[in-house]
């Protein structure tokens, strides 16, 4: 048995197809991947993401030492709710961890993997020494991300005055407290949305309420074919310890300015810059009959091989679609061996699908 978030109960009497993911028991779906995967795209819906893990960080330091934990910079963030994407590096400049580091009005809120908690509070811990900085776990709060076109619309609905004044003056990538609720405009399928965290305790009510507004819960199944073709990476598959964030299509996620600011892993990731990276991240899209998965061997004629990281039927597109991680040098056509045979593949830009509109 793993574990469970408060909405397990919930998941149950809504006839979920449950399942392990990194240690908890969560829905996979509901009944029909590919519808909630249509419904988002369409519309909207929400998934129960309380697994995740929400760090509050603050101190003298904090900033301080977020500048030199992250490999993008928090001072970017000059006021309270806005947010950035990031990762935690190690000395070799491969990913630790990949987040979204808000700005709140009394220090950090840093929303990491849940299956990478252990350790990345661990990894916070050995890298503190000398900062005046203290961090606090929020485990007694649950996480929910409406997600889809109509969930700004929808969700306001259901609010009281204030806190869908709140919601509607969201910018993207923007986050704020109302009491005890924290909304932002974030989420990880390619449309627009919102994950609102909020006390465990009223989770449930609020799960039921947006059901009967309209908005059907999704499952990590849908969740992983949107982010897939929204281009977005999922850690311990796109990138890894092992990979920096110049190989993983993570470019964007580093700051490099101002020059004097020493973060971890930057040296590294200065001389991988130099010489220029050996790989790099890409997408694929398989013309024919067939379905790419993780793992399996891309080879580009002329240029060597790679691997895809990440594979699936995209409902979208109603094609086979992929990230793989690939030597520089590849242009615009590969191949992938599945079941022993060589299939053509596209190679593209590795994002498929962006609110709504395909992009390749």
């Amino acid at each position: 048995m793993g574990q469970r978030t408060p909405l397990y109960d919930l998941h149950l009497a809504l006839g979920a197809k449950l399942v392990d993911f990194g240690g908890w028991d969560m829905p996979l779906h509901y009944g029909s991947q590919v519808e909630e995967h249509h419904q988002v795209r369409r519309d909207c819906g929400v998934f129960d993401v309380s697994h995740v893990t929400v760090i509050d960080i603050h101190g003298p330091d904090a900033r301080a030492f977020l500048q030199y934990l992250l490999s993008n910079d928090v001072a970017a963030l000059a006021q309270a709710g806005q947010a950035l994407y990031s990762a935690m590096l190690n000395e070799q400049g491969g990913v630790v961890d990949d987040l979204i580091a808000y700005l709140t009005e009394d220090g950090y809120r840093l929303v990491v993997n849940a299956a990478t908690r252990d350790k990345d509070l661990a990894w916070l811990s050995t890298h503190a020494d000398g900062f005046d900085v203290q961090w606090r776990e929020r485990p007694e709060l649950a996480l929910l991300a409406v997600q889809g076109p109509e969930a700004r619309r929808k969700v306001a609905d259901l609010l009281g005055s204030q806190r869908r004044e709140l919601l509607l003056r969201l910018e993207p990538f923007e986050g704020r407290h109302h009491g005890d609720w924290f909304i932002a405009r974030t989420g990880y399928t390619g449309e627009d949305g919102l994950e609102i965290v909020l006390p465990a305790a009223q989770a449930a009510d609020f799960f039921n309420e947006l059901i009967g507004a309209g908005i059907p819960p999704i499952g990590l199944g849908a969740r992983d074919t949107l982010r897939l073709e929204a281009g977005m990476n999922l850690y311990g598959q796109d990138m890894d310890e092992a990979h920096s964030p110049l190989a993983s299509n993570m470019a964007g996620s580093v700051a490099w300015q101002p020059a004097s600011r020493a973060f971890v892993g930057r040296e590294a990731l200065e001389h991988e810059r130099a010489v220029g990276p050996a790989m790099k991240l890409v997408g694929l899209v398989l013309e024919e009959r067939g379905v790419l998965r993780a793992h399996q061997v891309v080879r580009i004629a002329g240029v060597g091989e790679g691997e895809i990281t990440s594979g699936s039927f995209s409902p979208t597109l109603s094609k086979s679609i992929a990230l793989a991680r690939v030597p520089m040098a590849t242009a615009d056509r590969a191949e992938v061996e599945i079941r022993g045979k060589w299939y053509p593949v596209r190679v593209v830009k590795p994002t498929f699908v962006r609110h709504g509109r395909t992009l390749i």
